[in-house]
């Protein structure tokens, strides 16, 4: 259901970084909303040299963006610790100051939402969505579950 785009500029995140950005980012999504892992997805951008500018001149320091697109219905206080801890994941796996992360994270009503090819439920029904679902997809979305 969420999905995090994190675009990254000045900065030269591995392999294994981006593998262990994402899991962490995951497992966050997880433990503060209780969504299931197979829901959150990650992607990973790179801006390419001298394309990332701020007041019309070139940011040549590193920075990550995290754009997290949920859905909506979720409290202020677990939307805060969400941030918060996003926030706190970036910084672990980076090494970057804070004033160098940036995170977003975007309500979205899950009516306009389709994932797997099936709108998705508001928050608290996953379990009937999940049960609506074809046996085959049940069975690789469970194959995805951490």
């Amino acid at each position: 259901m969420p999905t995090y785009t994190v675009t990254i500029s000045n900065l030269n995140l591995n392999s294994k970084k981006q593998k262990e950005l994402a899991q962490g980012i995951t497992k966050v999504h997880n433990v503060v909303t209780g969504a299931n892992t197979y829901f959150a997805q990650v992607i990973f951008n790179n801006t390419k040299k001298n394309n990332h500018f701020m007041g019309g001149k070139i940011v040549k320091e590193p920075s990550i963006f995290l754009l997290g697109q949920i859905r909506a219905g979720r409290s202020k206080k677990i939307k805060d610790r969400l941030i918060s801890d996003l926030k706190n994941i970036i910084i672990k796996t980076s090494k970057l100051e804070e004033s160098h992360i940036w995170v977003y994270i975007i309500d979205l009503p899950p009516s306009q939402m389709i994932e797997y090819g099936v709108v998705l439920p508001k928050s608290g029904k996953e379990k009937k969505w999940f049960l609506s679902l074809s046996s085959k997809l049940r069975k690789k979305l469970l194959s995805l579950e951490k």
